[in-house]
Parts: structure tokens; sequence; C-alpha cells
């Protein structure tokens, strides 16, 4: 495989936000549906949507955590029964510490930083901080897209998603 791609430490932050922004909109959605909807088993990769969206939070923690050079803190972490809220209240506490971390990666980020070496001890190899800001946007998409899949099978729309739908200005309403 040809060598990772290279990003500046504004398009790393960019895609950061990106990587948010869909994500909430997607908990919106999630969050309108009855309870019982959003935690039945739909033999999706997490099984629901709810425990999809917290599968993609557990991604983005654990990436992060090691982004931070605070790898040795994983097996704790791991071991954490609040990374599997069992409510909305729950998960929005979860969320809101997993977007910290996020935002304390992409505050630090320089272009030194992004291309050093990290590794995730159930990965083989070492990687770049720039290589997992990608896997942790490249997962998210791949779950967010069995939710899309699992919404679509209920005639249910999901929300606009794609980077251009995400990342643009919001359109000025004519006076």
């Amino acid at each position: 495989m040809a060598a990772g791609l290279t990003f500046g430490v504004e398009d790393a932050r960019q895609i950061l936000a990106y990587d948010r922004a869909v994500f909430d909109r997607f908990v919106r959605k999630v969050r309108r549906l009855p309870w019982k909807e959003a935690t039945r088993a739909r033999e999706i990769g997490h099984q629901s949507l709810f425990d999809t969206l917290v599968h993609v939070l557990n991604v983005h923690e654990a990436w992060h955590t090691i982004l931070q050079g605070r790898s040795r803190e994983l097996d704790r972490l791991f071991q954490d029964p609040t990374r599997h809220p069992a409510d909305w209240k729950g998960f929005e506490a979860y969320a809101r510490r997993v977007w910290a971390t996020v935002d304390a990666t992409a505050a630090s980020l320089s272009s030194k930083s992004l291309g050093r070496r990290v590794k995730a001890y159930w990965m083989p190899g070492t990687y770049t901080t720039r290589d997992a800001i990608l896997q942790t946007t490249f997962e998210e998409a791949h779950h967010l897209g069995e939710v899309i899949g699992a919404l679509w099978q209920d005639d249910r729309a999901s929300p606009p998603m794609t980077w251009l739908d995400v990342t643009r200005a919001p359109r000025r309403r004519r006076a």
C-alpha cells in the first residue's frame, strides 16, 4: 500500500470537527426514536442503533487516549462501565467526556505531532497520528453506514451526512 495521506494541522482539525458534527446529527436522529426502537437488536455490527453510537464513541476515546500519549490507561479505561451507558443520560455524560478528549487532541496538534508514530496494542504495526485520525473518521463512517441501512429498513431517512452537507456554511435567508 502507498504511504499514508499527508494533511496539515488545520485539515486534521476540520476532519475532527466533521466527525463530531455528523455524529451529533445521528445522535439527534436516533434520540427522536422511541427507546425501544433505538435499542432494538437489528443484526448490525453492534446490534442496536444506540449501541452502535456508543461504539463510535468507544473508538474515538481509545484512539485519542493513545494520541495523547496515555496508552497505559487503556486497560483501566476498557474496564470503565461508563463506556457502556444504558440510557441517554449516561450516553450524554460519556459523549461529553469523549469529545473533550478529541478536542484536547485537536488543540495539541502540530505539524510534528501529526507524523508521530503511535501504537494500538490490538492492531499490528505502528501508525502516525494522521493515520489514527483517519482510522477514527473512517470507522465512524462505516458504523454510521450501518445506522443508515437500519433506518432505511424502517423507511426512515438518515440525516444529511456528507462532507459537503455538514461543512458548508448555512444558507442565508433572503430578506
